[in-house]
């Protein structure tokens, strides 16, 4: 039961508050949208904020959002993913309490957990209490990935010295930005947490968490195939499986193909219009993803091995997803996969001690 639904732990803390709402399409109870709720409660929001994708989850992938009024209650609605992705000591004038309230999907450089590190930071230099309303984390049965590098590598898709999965919440990785002092002041932070979940839980989310994530299986596969983004490599932006197919004109096994177009989620994806071969993953048992517990990095691999090395890696963009350099310099110098987790395990156990003192619930093994 996500936190959103347990109405009674946190109306009583708006009562009679100015309410500031961080949500999108994900922000509901059942079937009825957060803002809904609320308002039927008699809740006072004076301003919405959204995040990429916008307050409809709708927008591509990078696509600017400019701020606006909500049609269904006439609240102002400001972009937190177009000129500015924090928000202003004016966009916060006459709120008493931030609610955010939106699903995640536990992989560092899936930009909503950034929007939350930046909303922390407003909310904290301007005194203002943040509740974040938590939710299961589809991928939070595992961590695994290089450690991001802070000092050289810090940006939208990666702002915390966390691996690439992480295995918290939302609301459990808001408790260690505050507690690891990421943010310059503490916040004050309230999370209202999910009922009846632990990390070894399968949770199949509700409504797709943003346009090119539309399943279960997409989510599972996120965390590995995303790294294709820094290489000219298609991961089916452009098709119905995003995330579910990796292809190139280039690649020389034709037996599987697929050719990207433009359409509302992918308005010029990698490839466009181009016949693209490669591996199709649209089939892949959901169930045998979620036991892998670890990001499925084979394809990545077996892509580089075949494909033309000097023009593969977009460097900058490849390492600003995984974090460091390090992990493209492994895969130029030829290491095995056994060998590139060795290279991650000290890592992710010092980060595995620290997790451990932010969690909300039973964890895994």
């Amino acid at each position: 039961m996500p936190g959103a639904w347990d109405t009674e732990a946190y109306l009583p803390l708006l009562k009679s508050k100015r309410v500031g709402l961080v949500v999108n399409h994900t922000s509901t109870i059942g079937r009825v949208h957060l803002v809904d709720s609320l308002i039927s409660r008699g809740v006072n929001i004076v301003s919405l904020f959204s995040p990429e994708h916008g307050l409809r989850g709708k927008e591509e992938a990078g696509a600017l959002i400019n701020d606006s009024i909500d049609a269904a209650t006439g609240v102002k609605i400001i972009s937190l993913y177009g000129e500015k992705k924090k928000p202003t000591p004016a966009d916060l004038k006459g709120i008493d309490v931030l609610v955010f309230d939106i699903q995640d999907v536990g992989v560092r450089f899936y930009t909503y957990i950034s929007t939350l590190h930046y909303l922390m930071e407003a909310a904290a230099a301007q005194g203002i209490q943040l509740i974040v309303l938590d939710r299961p984390n589809p991928n939070g049965h595992y961590i695994d990935g290089p450690l991001m590098d802070t000092v050289q590598f810090q940006s939208f898709v990666g702002m915390h010295p966390i691996p690439v999965v992480y295995g918290m919440t939302i609301g459990e990785l808001a408790r260690m930005i505050n507690g690891e002092g990421w943010i310059s002041k503490r916040c004050d932070l309230t999370v209202i947490p999910c009922k009846h979940y632990d990390h070894t839980m399968a949770y199949e989310l509700p409504a797709r968490p943003s346009p090119n994530l539309p399943n279960q299986r997409a989510v599972l596969l996120y965390p590995g195939i995303c790294f294709f983004e820094g290489t000219p490599i298609s991961l089916g932006r452009g098709t119905t499986m995003p995330f579910q197919v990796v292809g190139h004109p280039d690649y020389p096994d034709h037996t599987f193909s697929f050719t990207p177009v433009a359409m509302t989620s992918a308005k010029s994806p990698p490839m466009k219009d181009k016949l693209c071969y490669g591996v199709d993953l649209s089939k892949t048992d959901v169930d045998s993803l979620f036991q892998l517990r670890k990001m499925d990095l084979r394809v990545l691999l077996q892509f580089y091995k075949v494909m033309d090395k000097t023009t593969f890696f977009n460097a900058s963009w490849f390492d600003k997803l995984a974090g460091n350099a390090s992990f493209r310099k492994s895969i130029e110098a030829g290491w095995g996969e056994a060998q590139i987790r060795e290279s991650w395990k000290t890592d992710l156990e010092k980060f595995n001690q620290r997790r451990k003192l932010y969690l909300l619930y039973p964890d895994f093994k």
